[in-house]
């Protein structure tokens, strides 16, 4: 199976399996996504979607978070990882909005990555998921996935999946394949024990052929 043909049957059972493909963090502005991808690094969604109803009650705008003490934000997200250096970043990304930006979330991704805490993983999930933009962002989970399926061959760093990723993609469907590896990642394709049974990219699998490679040798052995 070719690169260019594994590719194409990842995306057609996605499609079909999967048609709707979102972000699991709670927003409902620009702001609040940014918030909560800040939160997220090294945390589940899960427990960003438990500590932000209480922040974003508090400080909803960009002009309002600017104003915050850190201290203040600290106790209202500190059973997330790393509550101290994200509260930092927090009031920092705000108060660079404010000043460089109205307030307002900007589109690009080398403005983006200018403010506090946000690097290019995070930088590509605003690009993409409030903005449209044919952005990958890299994670655990879509960096495992590429590797195991066999979207990418061998590749050491976030950035060199993210290329090859983007190259092969369709530009329109960068946005949704994002959501796709993610929740495969999260849900079937896990990290210590994937769920190949269960899992309907099995016969497109990399990782499953050799799996089953190795069962048909020892079995025979």
């Amino acid at each position: 199976m070719t690169r260019s043909e594994r590719y194409r049957g990842v995306i057609a059972w996605f499609e079909e399996h999967m048609p709707v493909a979102e972000t699991e963090l709670d927003y409902r502005s620009p702001f609040e996504l940014l918030v909560a991808v800040i939160l997220s690094a090294q945390c589940t969604d899960k427990r960003v979607n438990l500590v932000t109803p209480a922040l974003f009650l508090q400080y909803p705008t960009a002009e309002l978070m600017a104003q915050a003490e850190v201290e203040d934000i600290f106790e209202l997200i500190r059973s997330i990882s790393y509550p101290k250096a994200k509260a930092g970043y927090l009031v920092g990304t705000a108060q660079r909005l404010v000043a460089d930006y109205g307030g307002e979330v900007p589109e690009e991704r080398e403005e983006l990555m200018k403010l506090p805490g946000v690097g290019r993983k995070t930088a590509n999930v605003i690009a993409s998921v409030i903005f449209q933009q044919p952005t990958m962002a890299v994670d655990t989970h879509v960096f495992r996935v590429a590797n195991r399926i066999g979207l990418t061959t061998n590749s050491r760093t976030p950035l060199a999946t993210e290329l090859t990723l983007i190259k092969y993609i369709p530009e329109e469907l960068i946005p949704k394949a994002h959501h796709w590896l993610i929740l495969h990642g999260r849900y079937v394709c896990l990290a210590r024990k994937p769920k190949c049974s269960e899992c309907g990219l099995s016969s497109l699998c990399r990782y499953y052929a050799a799996a089953q490679r190795k069962q048909s040798k020892s079995s025979k052995n």
